[in-house]
């Protein structure tokens, strides 16, 4: 198995970070990857706010709903859907903007910024670091568009902290390929599959929190 197949197979979501800042050559490296990152028509519809001032982290982490992790990682990166620059360039060219006319736009844009976040957790990783997504940027969105000072037509969509593990909370169990893999229809028989999965599941939560959960 090659080097990237072992940083893919081996990822986990780390809650806890030493402090240690992130090398500013690992984060440049980071954001060059995302931008390299597919896009819909090459629009490259996604922008990413750093946020490592302490306050400013210690905010947004009351916004995402008192995620104390937020706070911690030394390094937070806010994943938008940025239609901003459309808006733009279609000023530019004397042409009418609808990207706000349907559905299909907001769907576009957190698809690519899902594929820029992943772009990143696999960057970060190859380097060692650790990192978490973080979805409860959207629990107060307009306090959050206020304090980034995002534009119109620009929406925080996830985040991700960044920084280096301080405790390896191992790999969660994962649904068997075959309730998520099918070959030319969809397969419903998935029940005991499911089943079989929740006792997993129930067992890794007992296990990795001694009893609590």
């Amino acid at each position: 198995m090659n080097e990237i197949m072992n940083t893919l197979l081996s990822h986990r979501s780390f809650r806890s970070f030493q402090d240690k800042d992130v090398d500013e050559q690992q984060l440049e490296q980071i954001i060059k990857a995302v931008q390299a990152a597919p896009s819909w028509i090459n629009g490259q519809q996604v922008s990413i706010i750093a946020v490592k001032d302490v306050e400013r982290k210690k905010k947004l982490a009351e916004l995402c709903g008192g995620q104390k992790h937020v706070e911690e990682a030394p390094v937070f990166l806010v994943f938008c859907a940025d239609f901003y620059r459309t808006y733009l360039a279609s000023q530019m060219e004397g042409m009418p903007l609808h990207v706000s006319d349907n559905l299909d736009t907001l769907l576009v844009g957190a698809t690519d910024v899902g594929i820029a976040l992943e772009a990143a957790i696999t960057a970060s990783e190859s380097f060692g670091l650790g990192t978490v997504a973080i979805g409860g940027i959207r629990r107060n969105l307009q306090q959050v568009i206020d304090m980034l000072n995002l534009p119109p037509y620009v929406i925080a969509i996830s985040g991700l902290c960044i920084g280096h593990p301080a405790e390896d909370p191992g790999l969660k169990p994962r649904l068997p390929k075959e309730a998520v893999y099918h070959q030319e229809t969809y397969n419903k028989d998935i029940h005991n599959m499911l089943e079989d999965y929740n006792e997993r599941y129930a067992e890794y939560l007992q296990n990795s929190s001694q009893g609590k959960r």
